[in-house]
């Protein structure tokens, strides 16, 4: 990020000229050559959380924005991936084919890696203390993540510092929760991305990252600096930035701007400025994220159907009835 001057963000809407322009034009503007030499080893993590049909749309990154970034990037190397890690329901390779990524990286000739699958490396993230990182990430030449612009219960908001949250090759990452906040910031620094495009095509408001309602805005937003895009995203939709820890946390460490006056923006921000439902982080979720940090009840809980299913469907049934909202 730069030291001085303004970061800047972009924002460029999609109905009039398609994603494929407003990508373009939001690297251009972004200087994406710069940061890419030509014949790089770019690792490329679009946001895939879940395998679910129906949910998909909302929850993942659109695979025509990332069929944009792509292409682009194949102008100066071939030597692109993209990237993603096993979750707790699912795999990576089923998030790549639920979301069409299986036969976009067919038809681009690029390479599809299971971060959790592939080798790792050791690396100090405070205040988890060392932890596994993939190593194809730690040693790409650049990484550029596209994240969804969504609310989250636990993080108020899932942007570009979020989606790095993936990049943790343990399925079972909830485990690590109880850093979330902090772990996030830190593996903004050390994965350092170059470059966030974020899909605002079809986002998500309420009990996001995957349970919330699809929310049409038909924009992307670019950025160099993630805290900034994070900050600018939220305050787009009607969240507050400081609500959000991780990202708080990350502009303290000058890991990128959070402040309006530090931020310029490149686009029709008042057109597109409208008002999202928050996540609610009710009793459940509370419950469910304090108890995360114990391995036996992930894996005797949330990893066995049987078990999980039934208490969800419960969990639903107390939320309609107001039962369980409130922190």
């Amino acid at each position: 990020m730069p030291t001085t001057d303004k970061s800047k963000v972009i924002l460029r809407g999609v109905r009039d000229h398609g994603v494929q322009t407003a990508v373009a034009e939001a690297m251009e503007r972004c200087g994406w050559e710069q940061i890419v030499p030509r014949d790089a080893t770019v690792v490329v993590k679009p946001n895939l959380c879940t395998a679910v049909f129906g949910k998909t749309a909302s929850s993942n990154t659109d695979p025509e924005l990332t069929k944009a970034v792509c292409e682009i990037l194949l102008t100066r190397t071939r030597r692109i991936v993209l990237g993603e890690s096993n979750g707790l329901r699912q795999t990576a390779h089923e998030a790549f084919a639920a979301s069409g990524y299986v036969e976009l990286a067919r038809h681009l000739g690029i390479e599809l890696v299971n971060f959790s699958e592939s080798p790792w490396t050791t690396v100090g993230c405070e205040p988890a203390g060392d932890i596994e990182l993939p190593r194809i990430l730690v040693e790409a030449d650049v990484f550029i993540t596209l994240p969804v612009l969504k609310t989250h219960a636990l993080t108020h908001f899932t942007g570009a510092l979020k989606n790095q949250w993936g990049c943790l090759p343990q399925y079972d990452r909830i485990l690590l929760h109880k850093h979330l906040d902090p772990l996030i910031a830190t593996l903004h620094r050390v994965l350092a991305p170059k470059l966030a495009v974020m899909d605002g095509i079809l986002g998500m408001e309420g009990r996001g990252p995957a349970n919330g309602k699809p929310r049409r805005l038909d924009l992307i937003l670019a950025s160099r600096d993630g805290v900034a895009l994070d900050a600018t995203a939220m305050r787009l939709v009607g969240l507050d930035p400081n609500a959000a820890h991780h990202v708080v946390l990350a502009a303290q460490q000058n890991l990128g701007r959070i402040k309006t006056n530090e931020i310029e923006i490149d686009g029709e921000f008042s057109r597109f400025a409208t008002q999202f439902e928050p996540a609610i982080r009710d009793k459940a979720i509370a419950a469910m994220d304090y108890m995360s940090r114990y391995r036996w009840f992930v894996k005797y809980a949330l990893e066995t159907n049987y078990i999980f299913y039934p208490v969800r469907s419960l969990v639903q049934l107390l939320r309609k009835v107001g039962v369980v909202e409130g922190g």
